[in-house]
């Protein structure tokens, strides 16, 4: 498949999972908020090349829950009108990259230890490591969740 098929193939999955491929909803964004580019990365918590990967349709889904919740808040306060006092929008910009996914780690639940005992019923120790080796560059915390159960500490 061509460099270009695979960006057009690319970005129809990311329509089908964001409402609109990420590149026009990013600049979008970034046009209604006035901000940089640089600026909308760590709004999301992701890095500038990451941001950038996804933009372009080189990468089609972003990964940490949180991502996508930090994401859709700032589509919300988009469309629903950026105020015009930079005090009150920095103020809601705050409010968003301090936004955390509903399930951010085992603490968040009702009963951690059911979520740990579930993927440690689910899985080996080594194979929960092996899984939280493979997505800690894409969401620290699911990885550190995957190290709990599988009985090791990861800190980063």
């Amino acid at each position: 498949m061509d460099d270009h098929a695979e960006i057009a193939r690319n970005q129809a999955q990311q329509a089908q999972l964001y409402g609109e491929p990420l590149g026009p909803l990013l600049r979008r964004l970034v046009a209604g908020l006035g901000i940089t580019q640089a600026r909308m990365a760590e709004l999301l918590g992701l890095s500038a090349p990451m941001l950038s990967q996804l933009a372009s349709a080189r990468r089609v889904k972003i990964g940490n829950p949180a991502v996508v919740v930090r994401l859709r808040a700032l589509i919300d306060l988009v469309d629903s009108g950026v105020p015009a006092d930079r005090d009150v929008l920095e103020q809601r910009l705050a409010q968003v990259r301090a936004a955390q996914a509903p399930l951010s780690g085992a603490s968040t639940l009702s009963d951690g230890a059911s979520l740990l005992g579930g993927l440690r019923a689910a899985a080996s120790a080594e194979q929960l490591a092996a899984a939280a080796h493979a997505v800690e560059p894409i969401s620290a915390e699911l990885a550190q969740i995957l190290a709990r159960a599988a009985g090791r500490s990861r800190r980063g």
